[in-house]
């Protein structure tokens, strides 16, 4: 990819950031001013990472400037058919009505960071080489928010490439286990259990 290409990208994805975070505004403003953030939340995420993607067609439409806003609306109307809070609803007509649908993960992505920092908690991606169970999860968690003091939104990533065991993002902040005693101990166990499947072979590559 040429420079102004790689130019092209990052003004087309900051666009967009700045347009999701515009949406997000409005929406988790709406859902708290009708006390049901978590709810139109949770209803939108589903829908944008959960059922979107199993519809292709559906998706298709949602992106696609040649469908008239009507039809859009008919589509959200069936998908919802009484089950979605009617603040869901409603933020879905007004994406579809000025041609968002195309970016409702990245909305979604924007209200749910928003949501966040109102509630005071910042979001934490946690990588590590192999899965890890829900146990063991929800200590690196626990233990992470010991250590810095702070209240977190963790999300969990597999990537075969960490050998150290442990890499933990706060924002723009990365931490490896060493931030605590407890999450050096995980660490350690991460990277035996690591060097367990390399030399039996128990590794599966991730694309």
């Amino acid at each position: 990819m040429n420079s102004s290409a790689k130019a092209d990208s990052t003004h087309i994805d900051i666009a967009i950031d700045r347009v999701a975070k515009i949406y997000a505004q409005a929406i988790v403003d709406a859902a708290d001013a009708a006390g049901c953030r978590r709810e139109v939340l949770a209803e939108l995420g589903t829908l944008a990472r959960e059922v979107l993607p199993k519809v292709p067609h559906a998706a298709e439409v949602f992106a696609s400037p040649k469908v008239a806003p009507e039809e859009k609306s008919r589509i959200i109307d069936r998908l919802a058919a009484g089950r979605m809070q009617p603040t869901t609803t409603n933020s879905l007509h007004v994406l579809a009505r000025h041609g968002r649908l195309g970016i409702l993960e990245q909305v979604v992505a924007a209200a749910e960071r928003l949501a966040d920092d109102r509630d005071g908690r910042s979001e934490a991606t946690f990588t590590t080489a192999v899965p890890l169970d829900a146990a063991e999860q929800q200590r690196i968690a626990a233990e992470t928010e010991k250590a810095l003091a702070a209240t977190l939104t963790p999300r969990f990533v597999v990537d075969p490439s960490i050998i150290g065991g442990l890499v933990v993002r706060v924002g723009d902040t990365i931490y490896d286990q060493s931030v605590a005693t407890g999450l050096a101990r995980l660490g350690g166990l991460l990277q035996a259990r690591n060097i367990h499947a390399i030399q039996n072979r128990e590794y599966s590559w991730h694309n």
